[in-house]
């Protein structure tokens, strides 16, 4: 007897990854076109979850041009969308600058609150061959 096969749902995933200059209108830019992306792909703007990805991009950029930057040296935005995850990447050139644990009481990284609050997980990559990536998920099924 033949084995019953479940029928399965496609999955599609999606990707957008774009290089941006460390400047402060780098890091607003890639706010703006994350966005504009998310509501390509269906996430429609001032939407809960296209607004939470527009605050984690802008943090996470803004990390990117102030810790990060390295002079003549880009920092990219990638950004992931499958069934049931929107990734978040930013990656830069400066991975001995990591970011530190989250202390609410903190003089600073109080910005990466606002990624924990948002994301359902956030972690820090060695990025080959040079510098670091920081990705937030953001699950999308209950």
């Amino acid at each position: 007897m033949p084995a019953q096969t479940k029928p399965q749902n496609p999955v599609t995933v999606r990707v957008f990854a774009q290089r941006f200059s460390s400047t402060r209108l780098g890091a607003r830019l890639a706010r703006h076109l994350a966005v504009q992306r998310l509501d390509a792909w269906g996430i429609p703007y001032d939407t809960d979850l296209s607004d939470a990805a527009a605050l984690i991009v802008a943090e996470l950029a803004a990390n990117a041009v102030t810790h990060g930057r390295v002079p003549g040296r880009d920092f990219e935005l990638r950004l992931t969308l499958t069934v049931d995850t929107l990734r978040i990447e930013i990656s830069d050139a400066r991975g001995e600058r990591r970011p530190r644990e989250v202390q609410p009481e903190g003089e600073s990284g109080r910005g990466l609150l606002l990624v924990a609050a948002l994301a359902d997980r956030w972690s820090v990559h060695d990025r080959v061959p040079v510098g670091k990536t920081v990705r937030a998920d953001v699950c999308l099924l209950d």
